[in-house]
């Protein structure tokens, strides 16, 4: 039987988190026997392919396609298994996630209700290991201080919007604008998106299609996440200026500021006390809405967990961004894959 859905599901050690998601595909209110899973594997040394063998042995109701991604990037995994893919309409999913039951079927109605080309819901942000940090990260993940306007992390209206997380999409729509952009290391949805709506798509944000997302479990990890994030939006913009947002550019011109006076501090003695009030104001700021979601979420740690999470985020975003701005680069993100 051809699927009428295939869900598709980059994946490199995930040992911790595979299982529980193929689990909550398989209670999805949608048939199992109509859907088709690909997981792109990143050659996983920690059991996770042992895992995934057994899972399709233990539970042959639902058809679980298992393909190589010897890139071990997320783009050329998702291309990878939209190649394998059998069905018309295609949900990308993330290992760290878990989907509400009715999330496909939401999905489908979505698409057919609204005609979009791409579909998404909100992001249930929940701390990805034990502890304050864990939580604080969580927490910030989920705020608008340290998401923006993203509605996919702040439970927003529906509406049209520039991009959702994961998303599901017709076929039809990939056949106009091509593949994931396999240079773009990361932002590679936002950029296909941007292609979405330059070939005349729409995307649609519906807060009834939601789905658990595990957040980073370290201020190491949330590091790593947040240089990623910036740097390859910069490179994206080589291609994509107009999609620059007024709050993406706030905190690169915040970390530019800082260092602008660091670098007058040797010749101008003033620019100590303007840096003093820089990072002095903006820390008073984020220890303010510490305090805020510490009362708000009855948990103390947050008084102090969520201002390191956000301004880890800030700070990462904003300086990774500035060095994609000025890197060289060699002219493959701004666009072969059209």
């Amino acid at each position: 039987m051809t699927p009428t859905i295939s869900i598709i599901i980059p994946c490199y050690n995930e040992a911790g988190t595979i299982e529980g998601l193929l689990d909550a595909i398989r209670r999805q209110s949608f048939p199992a026997g109509k859907m088709q899973v690909v997981v792109m594997d990143g050659g996983s040394t920690d059991g996770t392919r042992e895992q995934l063998e057994k899972y399709a042995e233990d539970h042959p109701d639902l058809r679980l396609d298992v393909v190589d991604n010897p890139s071990r990037t997320i783009p050329a995994a998702l291309n990878l298994g939209i190649s394998v893919a059998e069905a018309e309409t295609i949900i990308r999913l993330d290992a760290h996630s878990v989907p509400y039951p009715d999330y496909v079927q939401r999905c489908l109605d979505a698409l057919d209700r609204t005609g979009a080309a791409n579909v998404g819901g909100v992001w249930d942000i929940q701390p990805g290991g034990e502890g304050w940090i864990a939580r604080s990260i969580a927490a910030a993940a989920s705020h608008p201080l340290g998401a923006g306007d993203a509605r996919y992390r702040t439970d927003g209206e529906p509406g049209w919007v520039e991009t959702v997380p994961f998303g599901a999409y017709r076929t039809e729509w990939l056949e106009r604008v091509g593949p994931y952009n396999e240079n773009l290391l990361t932002n590679e949805d936002y950029e296909l998106n941007a292609r979405l709506l330059k070939a005349g798509g729409k995307i649609w944000f519906d807060p009834a299609i939601r789905s658990i997302y595990y957040a980073r479990s370290s201020l190491k990890d949330l590091a790593r996440q947040y240089l990623r994030y910036g740097y390859w939006k910069a490179r994206m913009l080589h291609r994509y200026p107009e999609t620059l947002k007024w709050r993406q550019a706030l905190p690169p011109l915040f970390v530019l500021g800082a260092l602008v006076l660091l670098g007058l501090s040797a010749f101008w003695p003033v620019s100590w006390s303007l840096l003093a009030v820089q990072w002095g104001g903006y820390g008073l700021a984020l220890l303010a809405a510490g305090l805020r979601e510490a009362a708000r979420r009855h948990d103390a740690a947050l008084t102090l967990g969520f201002p390191l999470s956000v301004g880890v985020m800030h700070v990462c975003w904003g300086s990774a961004f500035l060095l994609g701005l000025v890197v060289p680069g060699s002219g493959e993100e701004r666009g072969r894959i059209t």
